[in-house]
C-alpha cells in the first residue's frame, strides 16, 4: 500500500484556493487588495491574448465648475446654467480608443460563423456579445492601426468597455459627461473655452478640426495634449460618453452634485458626444460643448431593424475609456440596455 505524506497533503491544502483563483474568470476589479488615491499612477494595459496595449492616464478627485458661462463665444443653451460638480479620482485614456484595440473585440476574437454548430452553452445574463459584420468598411478607407476607432455606435462602446473588463479584470467604463468636462478642463485649472485658454489660434496645436484636419482623422496624439498629459480632448474624433442627451438636464441639478449623469436607456437615441471633431469647426470643440446622436447617422443603413453596433454616417465618432478608483453605486454592473428591437 503507498503511503502518503502528511507533509505533501498540507502542502496541496495550502495550494487549493491558488488553483481555484488560477481557474475563476475575471470580474471587474476582483483583486483582494482595495485601490487607494496612493494607486493613481499612470499605467499601459496589454489586452490579454494580444500584443495590444493601451495607456491609462490618471484624474485626481476634485471640484469645478461645469458648462459654459453666457458670455462665451458659440454658447449652446444646452450647455448651462453652469453648476458645480465634485468628482472621485479615476483613470482616463491618454488616447482616443485605437483600431488596435478595437478589432481584438469587434474582429480577432470574433466566434467564426463559419465552423460546425458546437453544443449550446449555457446563457447567462451578463454575457458579451460581439458586433455583427458592418454593412460597409468600417474605417472608411481612413485606415486602422493607431488611427481612432470609428463609426460605432454607443451601445456598441458600452458593450466594448465591458467587453475589456471581463477580460481585464478591471473596471472600464464610457466616462460621464461631467468626468469628461473635468478631464478636458484638467479638472479646476481652465475656465476656458478650451484647455488651454480662450485663443483659438492656439488651436492648431492641440486639435485636429477643419481647418487643419484636410478632411480626415488623424494618428492619435500627434498634437499637444492638455495639463493632465490626454491628447486629442478637442477634436480628431467626438468621444461617446455615458450619457443620454437632455438639452435641459444642467437645469434640474441644484447645489453642488456628486458627478451628475443621465443614465442610458433602451432608446438608441439621443446619446452625447463630447469633444468636437475634425469634420467640426472651433466652436464645436469648446470643453463645453455638447452634441446629440441621432438617427440621421445611420440613415444610409438599408438593414431593418438597422444595425446596433454600426452607423452609416458617423464617420467623425469615436470614443476612450475611464477606469474608476471607486465605482459609484448605481453605476456598478451598468449596461447598455439597446436590442434589435430598440426605439
Amino acid at each position: 500500500m503507498r503511503r502518503f505524506s502528511l507533509c505533501g497533503v498540507q502542502f496541496m491544502l495550502l495550494l487549493l484556493p491558488v488553483f481555484c483563483n488560477l481557474s475563476r474568470p475575471a470580474t471587474a476589479e476582483h483583486s483582494l487588495q482595495k485601490l487607494k488615491p496612493a494607486d493613481m499612477r499612470p499605467y499601459s494595459e496589454t489586452i490579454p491574448g494580444s500584443s495590444v496595449t493601451f495607456e491609462m492616464m490618471p484624474v485626481p478627485g476634485g471640484e469645478f465648475v461645469m458648462g459654459s458661462p453666457a458670455t462665451e463665444a458659440g454658447r449652446a443653451p444646452d450647455e448651462g446654467p453652469t453648476h458645480a460638480v465634485q468628482i472621485r479620482p479615476f483613470w482616463i485614456g491618454k488616447f482616443e480608443v485605437t483600431w488596435d484595440e478595437y478589432d481584438q473585440f469587434a474582429f480577432n476574437d470574433r466566434i467564426d460563423e463559419d465552423r460546425e454548430p458546437q453544443a449550446p452553452k449555457p446563457a447567462t445574463a451578463d454575457a458579451v456579445t460581439r458586433p455583427t459584420p458592418p454593412y460597409a468598411d468600417e474605417s472608411f478607407g481612413y485606415g486602422k492601426g493607431r488611427m481612432p476607432a470609428i463609426s460605432m455606435t454607443h451601445h456598441a462602446a458600452m458593450e466594448y468597455c465591458r467587453w475589456l473588463s471581463e477580460k481585464t479584470g478591471k473596471t472600464y467604463r464610457l466616462a460621464t459627461e461631467a468626468e469628461w468636462e473635468y478631464a478636458c478642463r484638467a479638472g479646476a485649472k481652465t475656465a476656458t473655452a478650451y484647455a488651454f485658454g480662450d485663443d483659438v489660434k492656439k488651436l492648431g496645436e492641440y486639435a485636429w478640426y477643419t481647418d487643419n484636419a484636410d478632411a480626415q482623422p488623424h494618428p492619435v496624439g500627434r498634437k499637444k495634449p492638455n495639463a493632465w498629459g490626454l491628447y486629442d480632448m478637442h477634436g480628431n474624433v467626438a468621444e461617446w460618453v455615458l450619457d443620454e442627451y437632455d438639452k435641459d438636464f444642467y437645469a434640474t441639478l441644484q447645489g453642488r452634485a456628486l458627478n451628475p449623469l443621465r443614465l442610458p436607456t433602451e432608446k438608441r437615441y439621443p446619446n452625447v458626444v463630447r469633444g468636437g471633431s475634425w469634420d467640426d469647426d472651433a466652436t464645436k470643440l469648446r470643453s463645453a460643448a455638447r452634441r446629440a446622436s441621432s438617427s440621421d447617422w445611420s440613415k444610409r443603413d438599408p438593414q431593418r431593424p438597422q444595425s446596433i453596433w454600426w452607423h452609416t454616417e458617423a464617420i467623425m465618432v469615436g470614443f476612450r475609456i475611464v477606469r474608476p478608483l471607486e465605482e459609484y453605486d448605481h453605476l456598478k454592473g451598468l449596461r447598455s440596455k439597446v436590442t434589435k428591437q430598440s426605439p
